[in-house]
């Protein structure tokens, strides 16, 4: 199943369906604030245009949701690293919406894939992740993708160069 995961731009008709799943019990654990994250989102055109959000599909079907962004534009928004120039350090977020997908590998597709496409579209020197500790399931799909915990810092790394 995770062989057919692809990613694609986020559309407005999408916006819908990532508010119906933020409501599901496995996500919203994870994601806390689903109005915060839908704000982020209707604002992708104007102040939150850092931020690159895509539909995860597996062949046609919308099963989940990931997005990326430059840590230096996020830096006021989050207060767990500390970075000082535009380009060199990104963030991802991913979550699989549709429960029969879940315990299936896509995690780890996700991930890489996200990860692949900073990898491609930006300079980036490396990504840094901050799951939940008990979020096994992230902590895993990061792990399984070269992801390594960082004890002095607190996060999760992964160097591009």
């Amino acid at each position: 199943m995770a062989e057919e995961i692809r990613l694609r731009e986020l559309s407005e008709a999408d916006i819908e369906l990532i508010a119906f799943w933020l409501q599901k019990e496995h996500v919203i654990k994870w994601y806390h604030d689903a109005e915060a994250w839908l704000q982020e989102i209707r604002g992708r055109r104007s102040d939150f245009s850092w931020i690159n959000h895509y539909i995860v599909l597996d062949g046609g079907a919308p099963i989940g949701f990931c997005q990326y962004y430059d840590c230096y534009d996020a830096r006021e928004l989050e207060g767990w690293y500390t970075v000082e120039k535009r380009g060199e350090t990104f963030s991802i977020d991913y979550f699989i919406g549709e429960e029969s997908y879940l315990g299936k590998g896509c995690g780890k597709a996700i991930v890489r894939l996200i990860t692949d496409k900073v990898r491609s579209r930006e300079k980036a020197r490396r990504i840094i992740v901050k799951p939940e500790d008990e979020n096994r399931a992230s902590i895993g799909a990061l792990i399984a993708n070269g992801y390594v915990f960082d004890k002095q810092l607190g996060y999760y790394v992964k160097l591009l160069d």
